[in-house]
């Protein structure tokens, strides 16, 4: 079973009040990088994976899904995101990634955000969101970038400019990560870019585009701390076809 730090009072609480769950989606700064990925919802049958709050899956709904079923491992995460829905077209399941089963071809897109790289057997779960997706069904992902879960981020140094630098950690060694954040020993689980994509197209998928997430200059002028954020890419956002 995954690591259920959500469920952890203080974690929680504080996850809480994250801007991106205060404000949303639009609190998150990936966002509009995540939109330029997504397929056209109207009708599609969408399985959010990790859905936590349920923000992406009501968005879902607004631009025409015909379905969404959200999971999540955390009770705290479900019980917030029913109360927070008003839409009979939604579902919202506790669920465990590491053993979760879906249907065959139930779904036209799979999506999640910054919840795979918790997953320990990452070949595994593709393999079953590569069942359960209809031909051409797509999965969308965002996981933490792999550099930077492998960048020591207690240890950052100045440059001679006086930028922030991170150095990387064993990137070639794969397996459990532990970070202090919002908690301590919040368990991660790092792979490198090459498995992560290597992965998709093993057990079928089609890639169709990836992303490293990095800041605009107009976010940076509206939140400048997020200028320390193009010094090594944050998020690794990849859309994927099942052929």
């Amino acid at each position: 079973m995954a690591q259920n730090i959500y469920d952890n009072p203080d974690f929680f609480a504080g996850y809480s009040q994250l801007p991106r769950q205060v404000d949303g989606l639009e609190g998150a700064p990936e966002w509009q990088a995540i939109r330029a990925l997504l397929p056209e919802l109207a009708g599609k049958r969408v399985a959010d994976l990790g859905c936590g709050f349920g923000w992406a899956s009501r968005w879902f709904r607004d631009q025409g899904a015909a379905s969404v079923l959200g999971f999540d491992l955390s009770q705290n995460m479900i019980e917030r995101a029913r109360a927070d829905t008003k839409d009979a077209g939604i579902e919202y399941r506790i669920a465990d990634l590491e053993t979760l089963e879906l249907p065959q071809a139930a779904f036209d897109l799979v999506y999640s955000a910054l919840t795979f790289h918790y997953v320990r057997d990452f070949e595994r779960l593709i393999r079953m969101i590569h069942s359960s997706l209809a031909i051409g069904g797509e999965l969308v992902f965002t996981i933490e970038h792999p550099i930077f879960m492998a960048a020591s981020h207690p240890n950052w140094t100045l440059d001679e400019d006086g930028r922030k630098t991170w150095p990387v950690n064993g990137y070639s060694i794969e397996g459990e990560r532990r970070t202090d954040w919002l908690a301590k020993g919040v368990l991660k689980q790092h792979r490198t870019l090459a498995t992560t994509i290597n992965t998709l197209i093993g057990e079928g998928f089609e890639l169709r585009r990836m992303a490293e997430f990095a800041p605009t200059n107009d976010q940076i002028a509206e939140t400048p701390e997020l200028a320390e954020e193009l010094e090594r890419p944050m998020m690794l956002l990849v859309s994927a076809r099942k052929r």
